[in-house]
């Protein structure tokens, strides 16, 4: 089992940045990917990044390339997504996922195993 623990939402303005942030702890190493995914209300979860850890490897969704990038930092396992130029259709609720144990996983939600409580993220104009 993988716990996960979001942290650093908030609400911010229009262009500004926000890093959220994501601790695993229990069997951090039986997930080879980690994601971040968001809901707003009303919307299905969608895939936000993912990062293949022991490679560094990454995947963002076409909505958020070139603003947002994902890290994670072994030694301390914990997650990142560093959010750059948010806009208001950016505010959802961020999740932290661990991957399927040895499954190399993509931006849906369905090779993902594990999941954090999430962190709320708002963007206003």
């Amino acid at each position: 089992q993988v716990q996960l623990r979001e942290s650093g939402g908030g609400s911010v303005q229009a262009g500004d940045s926000l890093r959220i942030s994501c601790v695993a702890s229990g069997d951090t190493y039986s997930s080879l990917s980690m994601g971040w995914f968001r809901q707003a209300p009303g919307k299905e979860r969608e895939g936000v990044a993912r990062i293949y850890t022991p490679g560094g490897g990454t995947v963002y969704a076409s909505s958020v390339k070139d603003r947002f990038t994902i890290s994670h930092d072994n030694a301390k396992n914990t997650l990142y997504l560093q959010m750059n130029s948010l806009k208001p259709e950016d505010s959802a609720r961020y999740y932290c996922a661990g991957g399927r144990p040895g499954v190399i996983a993509s931006l849906s939600p369905t090779t993902y195993a594990y999941w954090g409580q999430g962190t709320q993220v708002t963007v206003s104009s």
